[in-house]
């Protein structure tokens, strides 16, 4: 999944909020096809997966840092 263009100015949470859910949004494409038994769309389908857990502890991560401020 290629990396969203992070506007500048833009705060750190909301743009990897929105790359999450722009990854999200892929990886609901790969779904159907990964039923019908496509290996590329199941290969793609995991790494979409991976990336957005990696994501998801960012925002997780942010979130901690904002509540201690």
């Amino acid at each position: 999944f290629p990396q969203a263009m992070k506007p500048p100015g833009a705060q750190g949470s909301q743009s990897t909020y929105t790359d999450l859910l722009s990854v999200i949004e892929e990886m609901g494409k790969e779904i159907r096809p990964t039923y019908a038994g496509s290996k590329s769309a199941m290969e793609r389908l995991k790494r979409g997966i991976i990336h957005a857990r990696a994501l998801v502890r960012e925002c997780l991560a942010e979130t901690e840092r904002n509540a201690r401020t």
